[in-house]
C-alpha cells in the first residue's frame, strides 16, 4: 500500500454554512443546533468527545457564536426533511438535470449522447473514444491543510494522471494524454473552528463508524447521505430547499469519481481504503454481464451502497505526495483484475503485470506481492534472465524468466517491496508489451533498470511514483499497436476505467 513503513470548475462549500438550521432566541441554542446537525452524522462516542471538546468554549465566550448566528440569518433554509421511504445511505430516487456544456464531439466523454459512467454507449464506442475528461468531487476532511494546499495537490495529481496516460511518452513527446480529469467542486469539510487539540487531525465531519474497527472505519454510506448532499451544495433546481445526494450526483454525470483527502492518524489507524469501488461487471468480451455489480477496489466495505452504476472514490493522506496518489491508482488497476471486474482486463492485465507466476513458473506463489514486507532482499537476480526467490524459508529459482510489465510493488528488477534504488539490470518485454515486434513474433526483450524511471523522480518523487507513470505509459492505451490472442487491435485500457 501507499503510505506504509483545463480549466477546473472551482467551488467551496464549508459544512457548518450548510447544516440545516433552526433558530431559537439565543447565540447559543444556535450553535447547539449546529451540533445536533453534527450528531446526525457523527453518532456515538465521536459525537460524546466533540461535545465534551468544543461546547464549553462556547459555554464561556458566548459572543463566539456569532459567526454561526450571522450565517443562520443571512442563509436561507437549505434542505428539505427526507421522505419517509429514504433509508440512510440510499438516498432519493429524485432524477436530476443534465450537467450543462458537454461536448458534440463524440470522440471525447463525456459528451451529449453519453456522460455518465457505465452506459452502454461507453463500451458500445470504446475504439472511437479519444479523450476521457471525467469529473470528481474533491473533499478535504484534514484540518491542517487549507483549501489552496488540496487544490495544488489535486492539480499535481491530475497532471500526473494525464502524463501516465500517454502511451509510450517515455519515448514520443507528441503522445497525447487521455485522462484529463476535471474538478466538478472542492468541498471544504474541515471544523469550524479547529480546536487546538485537532488541529493536526481530521475534522469531525470524518464518517466513521462508532464501533467500527481501528483500521478502514469509514462509513462510506455517509457519502451518499442527504446530510452531505447539503454539503455538496449542488442545488435542486426543482426544489430550492434540496440539494442533489451522490446518488443523484453520480445517475445524472455532474459526478464520476469522488476524492477524499484525510490524515493518516497513526495513533487511530487507516481512516479508509486507498481506493474502494463499486462497479458493473464485464465479460472477456467487453459486454455488461446483465444484473452483475460488485468490488473492483483494493478494499472494499459492506458500507459502500450501489447506485446503478460504477463509482470509485479515493482516500489520500494530504500529508504525502502526488507519487502516494499514483501508486493508489495502481493498486486500483490490480484490483481489476484480482476481482475479475472485467474479464478482458484481468486476462491481459495480469499477464502484464505479472500476477500469473504460479501458472507460468510453477511455483508455489502467483506473484511476488507474496513475499515478505520486512526488510531484506527477498529476490536476487544472478543473471539478467535468471530471478531467486525467497518464499515460506525456501528459495525458487525462476529460469529462464523475462519480465514483462512488473506491478505498482515491483519494478522489473526489484528486490524487495518498494524498492526504486535496485542496482540489477534484467532482461524485460516491459517497453514492447504485446507489439509482437521481436524474433519468432514474439514481443521485443530490452534491458531494464532504474534509469528508465528516472527522469519522473522530480515530478513525482514519494512512494512509486516514478515507476507509477513510467508503468502506466507502458499499458496499452490510445492508439496502441498492441494485438491481442486473436490477433485484433488491443484496445485502449485506459476506457475500462468508466465501463
Amino acid at each position: 500500500m501507499a503510505g506504509r513503513p483545463r480549466s477546473h470548475r472551482i467551488g467551496n462549500s464549508r459544512p457548518e454554512r450548510d447544516l440545516e438550521r433552526v433558530w431559537f432566541p439565543g447565540t447559543l441554542a444556535v450553535v447547539n443546533d449546529a451540533y445536533r446537525a453534527k450528531a446526525a452524522i457523527l453518532g456515538g462516542d465521536r459525537w460524546r468527545q466533540e461535545i465534551k471538546n468544543s461546547m464549553p468554549v462556547y459555554t464561556s465566550f458566548r459572543w463566539l457564536a456569532l459567526p454561526f448566528l450571522l450565517s443562520f440569518l443571512l442563509t436561507p433554509a437549505t434542505a428539505a426533511p427526507a421522505s419517509s421511504k429514504e433509508s440512510p445511505g440510499q438516498g432519493s430516487t429524485r432524477p436530476a438535470t443534465v450537467p450543462a456544456d458537454l461536448s458534440d464531439d463524440l470522440t471525447v466523454w463525456p459528451n451529449k449522447v453519453s456522460y455518465r459512467s457505465s452506459e452502454p454507449w461507453i463500451w458500445q464506442n470504446h475504439d472511437k473514444i479519444r479523450e476521457m475528461r471525467p469529473r470528481v468531487l474533491v473533499l478535504n476532511f484534514a484540518n491542517d491543510v487549507d483549501m489552496p494546499g488540496i487544490q495544488e495537490r489535486t492539480e499535481k495529481l491530475i497532471r500526473a494522471l494525464a502524463e501516465s496516460t500517454r502511451y509510450h511518452g517515455f519515448q514520443d513527446p507528441d503522445a497525447p494524454a487521455f485522462l484529463k480529469y476535471e474538478v466538478a467542486k472542492y468541498v471544504d469539510m474541515r471544523d469550524r473552528p479547529v480546536p487546538p487539540e485537532r488541529l493536526h487531525k481530521n475534522s469531525a465531519f470524518l464518517p466513521l463508524k462508532p464501533d467500527g474497527p481501528q483500521d478502514f472505519g469509514c462509513d462510506y454510506s455517509v457519502f451518499y447521505s442527504d446530510a452531505f448532499a447539503r454539503f455538496y451544495g449542488f442545488q435542486d433546481p426543482k426544489n430550492s430547499r434540496r440539494y442533489f445526494n451522490l446518488h443523484e450526483l453520480i445517475n445524472s454525470g455532474v459526478v464520476h469519481e469522488l476524492w477524499f483527502y484525510a490524515i493518516h492518524e497513526y495513533e487511530v489507524g487507516w481512516p479508509a481504503f486507498e481506493v474502494t469501488e463499486f462497479k458493473q461487471y464485464y465479460d472477456e468480451q467487453c459486454r455488461p454481464i446483465e444484473g452483475k455489480h460488485g468490488p473492483a477496489g483494493n478494499g472494499h466495505d459492506d458500507s459502500m451502497p450501489w447506485s446503478g452504476r460504477s463509482f470509485r472514490m479515493a482516500f489520500f493522506n494530504p500529508h504525502r505526495g502526488t507519487g502516494c496518489q499514483m501508486e493508489n491508482f495502481g493498486h486500483g488497476l490490480e484490483a481489476y483484475a484480482n476481482h475479475d471486474a472485467i474479464g478482458y482486463w484481468r486476462k491481459y492485465f495480469r499477464e502484464f503485470a505479472e500476477l500469473n507466476l504460479d501458472q507460468r513458473f510453477k511455483v508455489p506463489f502467483s506473484s511476488l506481492y507474496e513475499t515478505p514486507y520486512e526488510r531484506g532482499d527477498a529476490v536476487s537476480y544472478p543473471s539478467t534472465t535468471t530471478v531467486k526467490v525467497k518464499y515460506r524459508g525456501e528459495e525458487y529459482t525462476l529460469e529462464p524468466y523475462v519480465a514483462i510489465g512488473g506491478n505498482a510493488h515491483w519494478p522489473p528488477g526489484a528486490r524487495h517491496h518498494y524498492d526504486l534504488d535496485s542496482p540489477y539490470t534484467v532482461k524485460s518485454t516491459i517497453e514492447n508489451y504485446r507489439l509482437r515486434n521481436g524474433p519468432d513474433g514474439r514481443d521485443k526483450v530490452l534491458d531494464f533498470n532504474k534509469a528508465k524511471y528516472a527522469p519522473y523522480r522530480k515530478t513525482v518523487p514519494d512512494c512509486m511514483g516514478a515507476w507509477m507513470v513510467f508503468w502506466r505509459q507502458c499499458m496499452p492505451g490510445l492508439d496502441n499497436p498492441c494485438v491481442d490472442d486473436d490477433g485484433k487491435p488491443m484496445k485502449n485500457w485506459w476506457v475500462f476505467l468508466f465501463y
